[in-house]
């Protein structure tokens, strides 16, 4: 590994370490008041930077990543992703991946985690550009969002493990599972102001033409 690998994942593996410290209390003082029953449906979109082990010449990658979540309700919804791996690379080695399924929020309040299955296809060049290859590629993962306020949630951590079939080095040689493994964080940004998230210290009540409710 190095040492400007070393460095990345030490700078973020800090960051992740502070931000749960500082913002864990805050999020278990929120979640012990009253609450809403939680948000109504939301999109939100983001980004953030990634380090991923790459099994194909155990190789670490770096990169960043753009996602979308789509919730119709605050439990359950779907996220897109497309990361691109291409940094503290050697022999041109780079992976992008492009990604879409279910996505469920374990609790609602500031600090949710998160479970989500994706799929999609995974691209691959090879060193020195002597092959390219796209390739199903499944991924389950978890992580943990942080809601600042009504617009803003950073992505604290993200964890994948994603599996490309019939991996290929070379046309009509043979197949296996290519491994790849890694941790993202980010930041996204809500794009529906009608629907908001429970406040911190209550409840938030919004009207809708003669009616109103409660999120």
């Amino acid at each position: 590994m190095t040492k400007t690998l070393r460095s990345s994942y030490a700078v973020l593996a800090l960051a992740v370490v502070v931000t749960i410290v500082a913002l864990a209390p805050r999020a278990l003082r929120a979640q012990a008041m009253p609450a809403a029953t939680g948000p109504g449906a939301y999109i939100a979109v983001g980004g953030g930077a990634s380090l991923y082990q790459f099994e194909y010449g155990q190789r670490k990658l770096g990169g960043i990543m753009a996602y979308a979540d789509v919730n119709p309700q605050w439990r359950y919804g779907f996220e897109g992703e497309v990361r691109s791996l291409r940094y503290h690379t050697d022999e041109d080695v780079k992976e992008t991946t492009y990604l879409v399924g279910p996505r469920i929020a374990i609790f609602p309040g500031p600090l949710r985690p998160y479970v989500k299955f994706l799929a999609g296809a995974g691209h691959y060049d090879l060193p020195f550009n002597f092959a390219q290859g796209t390739f199903f590629t499944y991924a389950p993962g978890a992580g943990v969002d942080y809601m600042l306020n009504d617009v803003v949630a950073v992505r604290v951590i993200d964890f994948e493990y994603q599996v490309s079939t019939k991996f290929q080095t070379s046309t009509g040689g043979p197949t296996s599972q290519l491994v790849n493994y890694g941790l993202s964080a980010g930041i996204s940004i809500r794009l529906t102001p009608l629907f908001k998230f429970p406040k911190m210290w209550g409840y938030k009540r919004k009207e809708y033409g003669t009616g109103a409710r409660d999120y």
